[in-house]
């Protein structure tokens, strides 16, 4: 045998240990080890594998060692009469109660300045252990000090969720379990997200002589916290997370996409007054932008409470350059640009973006928290005060239901459209037109088509 670290011989000795028992049948006539398999059966796993790597390792493990031979560490204060010296057997004498005034009264030293006789009274009669608790029992038990002891007031019992990464599962979620199941007769948690770990572009582990790590301080000060944040949220954590300069590049990119978005809704809202008392009149392209906004925002916040966040960033970004910028906005461009000030059809977009601005704010904020302060403050500076958009709750989007009929015809001319402007980009490409300002598109179609574009202007 040899040490994993040193590459040297070892040799095994068997010492005396304290142990917990898996098997030992306690109350109702159940060990350990079957109430925490209960248990796991009642606990939501993020992702669902996390569920039976951690049943396999319950299943399979031995008595729990909770000893250690250190000289730094929670202390087991027990004393033993000097002729047994026998761990917990009958001649051990538990010391918690003085242990913990020790302590308070002169930190974890106090233990290890401890002397037996300060409680015997008769000097060399017992002696007192050394050692420690194993750090897992420690990290284990905050689910007692921390929900049931220093944050009771605020927090329950058990949590709505404990996150770490998946070497966690012989770990923290492991000892948290036990212990809880031994004071409580339940899990700690009631959901367990775990994440792979962050790895180079070709999947390597980072390290120092390899040239390959890339801090998060580096990316903050290079190119803002938001790109790092977007970069995590957008990457499937369920699996290691690879991150280079060409990766960043990228979500620089999507980040570009969002804030070009964003840009352009502020600035042509910038004379809406959206304190109007009643909204204008919404043609039928309003209406269904607004239904879109509607679905996404939906979509989005039940990806935020299943923690599928790179679902939620895929679905925020193809908003943003399908749903909008390729279609909506580009549609809209003439009536903001040419159309009266106080015209309906002007004051009826800028209607429809105020909403959409707003929606895709507060989405956006759980994960671009920086530029959707920055857009927020953009149009309610008078009230900035006033607001925390950190406590706000997703938008109201206004507008009714629409029918099946209505939006399988805004479908099909999405799609109908995207035809024809392939059609004009070829013309370009043969330099027939300079730009598609200068095409003129005539539309030959049967009545039935004629019927479903016409029902588009309304």
């Amino acid at each position: 045998m040899h040490c994993w670290r040193h590459k040297s011989a070892t040799i095994y000795r068997a010492t005396e240990q304290w142990f917990i028992s898996m098997d030992t049948k306690g109350q109702n006539n159940v060990s350990l080890r079957e109430t925490a398999l209960q248990e796991i059966d009642k606990v939501t796993f993020i992702p669902a594998w996390g569920k039976n790597r951690l049943t396999s390792m319950i299943e399979k493990r031995p008595d729990w060692t909770i000893s250690r031979q250190r000289y730094w560490g929670v202390p087991i204060p027990f004393t033993f009469e000097k002729a047994s010296n026998k761990k917990g057997g009958s001649k051990a004498v538990p010391h918690f109660d003085e242990a913990e005034k020790l302590i308070n009264k002169f930190g974890i030293e106090g233990w290890h300045d401890f002397k037996p006789e300060q409680i015997s009274g008769k000097d060399g009669e017992r002696e007192k252990s050394i050692d420690t608790l194993d750090v897992w029992f420690d990290s284990g038990t905050t689910q007692y000090s921390v929900l049931q002891g220093t944050h009771k007031d605020i927090l329950s019992f058990p949590a709505d969720l404990y996150l770490e990464g998946s070497d966690q599962h012989r770990g923290w979620f492991h000892s948290s379990l036990l212990t809880s199941c031994m004071l409580n007769g339940k899990a700690p948690y009631k959901a367990l997200l775990t994440h792979g770990f962050v790895v180079d572009g070709q999947g390597k582990k980072m390290s120092k002589s390899q040239g390959n790590v890339i801090s998060p301080q580096e990316i903050c000060n290079k190119y803002g916290a938001d790109i790092l944040r977007l970069w995590t949220a957008s990457t499937d954590y369920s699996g290691e997370l690879n991150i280079s300069e060409t990766i960043i590049q990228r979500t620089i990119e999507s980040y570009r996409r969002i804030r070009n978005t964003l840009s352009f809704l502020i600035g042509n809202i910038s004379d809406y007054n959206h304190n109007d008392a009643s909204p204008p009149a919404l043609d039928a392209l309003d209406k269904y932008i607004l239904h879109t906004t509607k679905v996404t925002q939906e979509a989005v916040i039940s990806d935020f409470e299943s923690y599928s966040f790179h679902k939620a960033i895929s679905k925020l970004i193809q908003f943003c350059s399908d749903d909008l910028s390729a279609f909506y906005l580009d549609i809209r461009k003439d009536c903001l640009y040419i159309s009266e000030k106080n015209s309906n059809e002007r004051k009826a977009v800028q209607f429809t973006l105020w909403h959409i601005l707003n929606s895709l704010i507060k989405l956006l904020t759980p994960i671009l928290s920086f530029t959707s302060y920055e857009a927020w403050l953009c149009i309610h500076e008078a009230s900035k005060n006033k607001l925390n958009l950190f406590s706000e709750k997703f938008h109201d989007i206004p507008g009714s239901e629409q029918s099946h009929e209505f939006l399988e015809n805004w479908t099909w001319f999405r799609e109908f459209r995207s035809q024809i402007l392939k059609e004009i980009e070829i013309k370009r490409e043969k330099g027939l037109i300079g730009s598609s300002l200068e095409a003129e598109v005539l539309i030959e179609t049967d009545s039935s088509t004629g019927k479903k574009l016409l029902s588009l202007e309304g």
